[in-house]
């Protein structure tokens, strides 16, 4: 790559982040229990989880060979949930699951900084605290995958930056969440994880289903991060009230 390749790239990159500034400066203002490394490595996390999805997405085209429904050939609805939302957010799961144990591993002396803690009912710092994680996450995938449109459309870049990012730190908040009670709570982590898919689901139907206006996309997308940050911000001023 030539430099005003690289320099083209780092635009691309920086024109992704710009969600991710007011993000980071709300977990700094409200005191959310998420270290900047911590932050950083979930943000990293994130941006990785693109990988496993592009396999995933290539596996079930494959399949889609032999069964059409898995690759969404001929149905809208398929295309959209299996071969993308489902891809995406089980990308997203196993990858915080290995952030996660990584945590648990290096910090086995503060129970209170395993996200895993979760599983327990009364440990509501876990809960804040792998949302948070997730919602990083979800940041750190789109910016890559908002990157990798704006290399054919620099627009791009900066529209999908205030509309999938939204999105997918939404959705992120709550695989975050799913992923740190997977073990001893798997009805309750699975029902995160399908309402995860769901509202990515939605929100992609909504963008690409000719006749419905793109602004109620972004509505659901905002709706659901709006409601992520709640639960993050009302279990943060618990903790605090408790504390």
């Amino acid at each position: 790559m030539d430099m005003g390749g690289l320099w083209v790239l780092l635009l691309l990159i920086a024109i992704s982040s710009l969600p991710l500034i007011p993000v980071y400066i709300w977990f700094r203002v409200s005191h959310v229990p998420v270290t900047r490394p911590r932050f950083l490595c979930a943000l990293l996390t994130g941006a990785a989880a693109i990988f496993p999805a592009l396999f995933l997405q290539d596996v079930f085209s494959r399949l889609g060979e032999t069964l059409p429904v898995l690759s969404g050939r001929g149905n809208l609805l398929a295309a959209i949930f299996f071969p993308i939302a489902f891809t995406e957010e089980f990308s997203r799961l196993l990858t915080l699951l290995i952030l996660f144990g990584f945590f648990r591993l290096f910090d086995r002396k503060n129970p209170e900084a395993d996200p895993f803690a979760l599983a327990d009912a009364k440990a509501l710092k876990g809960n804040i605290q792998s949302s948070a994680l997730g919602l990083a996450a979800g940041f750190g995938f789109a910016i890559i995958e908002s990157a990798a449109y704006g290399a054919a459309d620099i627009g791009a870049a900066l529209l999908r930056a205030f509309t999938s990012a939204p999105l997918h730190g939404a959705c992120g908040a709550r695989i975050g969440s799913a992923a740190a009670i997977l073990k001893k709570q798997p009805l309750a982590a699975l029902l995160r994880f399908i309402t995860a898919v769901a509202i990515h689901g939605m929100y992609n139907f909504m963008i690409i289903k000719p006749g419905f206006p793109a602004v109620i996309a972004v509505l659901i997308a905002l709706s659901a991060l709006g409601s992520s940050i709640l639960v993050i911000r009302n279990g943060r001023e618990k903790t605090a009230k408790d504390t």
